[in-house]
């Protein structure tokens, strides 16, 4: 009988990967199999690489299931950093942004890093780096937009000014 192959098997696992990833019901099957070879004989390490893991990873699920049985295979809470704003102030600043800068008493037109950091700090009380705050605006579905070269207006005089050549029939200088 003729060995079965998957095509593009590097990419293939790692979409696999990412779709064990993508729930808390997949990474607890996925937790579940590990166990499941760990206890057919297979060791930590080569669980881990068969499943692109690091073989402490699955220490700790062999641990976690020592201790608390299958409960423990279950997602916990995850710790992370506190939200700064809350569901109603990140709406509020939703709004904020679809206004000027200026209209909060800031001065700029159009809103970056910046001006962001030092309007949460004076309306919301929440200290940001530049950097966090350029995230915000990806995180809200905008983008940082830098001002477009303002063309002169017709004016001859501001034209000829702005000219690197001179006119036909005139020299440069004069």
């Amino acid at each position: 009988m003729r060995k079965l192959e998957i095509a593009d098997p590097e990419i293939m696992r790692i979409a696999i990967q990412q779709e064990i990833a993508r729930s808390d019901e997949s990474r607890y099957d996925h937790r579940l199999h590990g166990l499941l070879l760990v206890t057919g004989g297979q060791s930590c390490q080569q669980v881990a690489d068969l499943f692109g893991e690091d073989r402490r990873t699955v220490q700790r699920w062999v641990k976690r299931f020592e201790t608390h049985g299958l409960e423990g295979m279950r997602e916990g809470e995850r710790p992370g950093r506190p939200a700064t704003l809350d569901a109603k102030q990140w709406a509020a600043l939703g709004r904020d942004l679809r206004r000027t800068p200026e209209e909060f008493g800031l001065a700029g037109h159009l809103w970056d890093g910046k001006l962001l950091s030092e309007h949460l700090r004076r309306r919301y009380g929440v200290t940001l780096g530049v950097r966090q705050c350029q995230r915000i605006f990806g995180q809200m579905g905008s983008r940082l937009r830098k001002p477009g070269p303002q063309v002169a207006q017709s004016d001859p005089a501001k034209v000829a000014a702005f000219k690197k050549t001179a006119a036909p029939g005139k020299t440069p200088g004069r």
